[in-house]
């Protein structure tokens, strides 16, 4: 017990705030895995009955929440992030594991990472940076396992006389050279 001394000067005695506090032991960390794996299991078993969609990231955090971010080949709906979550929450046991649960889509503000994403977004104009930290704008032309291709349109001066001229051209870019790549909003 602590002494507490008050305004008066009497002492009281009260319980330190950490009490309780219980250290993490061998088997609470072979619960925590095991409760991870079930998660992946029962995503991966909803992923594999929606080909249409797949996983961006699943996080888990100490405190047991869950975020599960999705995306899908022709987007994400409402109804798709329920029936993910669902699949999810009724096979788990709260009485067991108490958790909360946040399935989402993957917005405009979450970069391109995967190859079926950047085939979902052809036609539509990229912000990438590259690996050297150099900027580049394009519209997304073409898409493989290996690299994209941008149509870049700029203008540059003429080489003979004054003005300038429209230039269109195609730069392919491997996935390895790619840090970030966003899809460029246009108001």
């Amino acid at each position: 017990m602590q002494k507490i001394y008050g305004k008066n000067g009497k002492a009281f005695e009260r319980k330190p705030f950490f009490v309780g506090i219980k250290k993490p032991t061998p088997f609470s960390f072979f619960r925590i895995m095991e409760f991870k794996n079930k998660i992946e299991e029962l995503l991966n078993q909803f992923l594999e009955e929606r080909k249409d969609l797949f996983l961006l990231d699943l996080k888990i955090s100490a405190g047991d929440d869950i975020t599960v971010i999705l995306d899908g080949d022709q987007g994400v709906t409402l109804q798709d992030c329920l029936d993910a979550s669902r699949a999810i929450e009724f096979n788990m046991d709260r009485e067991e594991h108490d958790f909360s649960l946040q399935v989402m889509s993957g917005g405009l503000s979450e970069p391109l990472t995967m190859p079926r994403q950047y085939q979902k977004n052809m036609g539509r104009d990229l912000d990438i940076i590259l690996s050297d930290e150099s900027k580049i704008s394009g519209e997304l032309v073409k898409v493989d396992d290996q690299q994209i291709s941008l149509l870049l349109r700029y203008r540059k001066p003429k080489e003979v006389g004054k003005g300038k001229v429209d230039v269109e051209e195609e730069k392919v870019i491997p996935y390895a050279e790619i840090k970030k790549a966003l899809v460029a909003i246009k108001f």
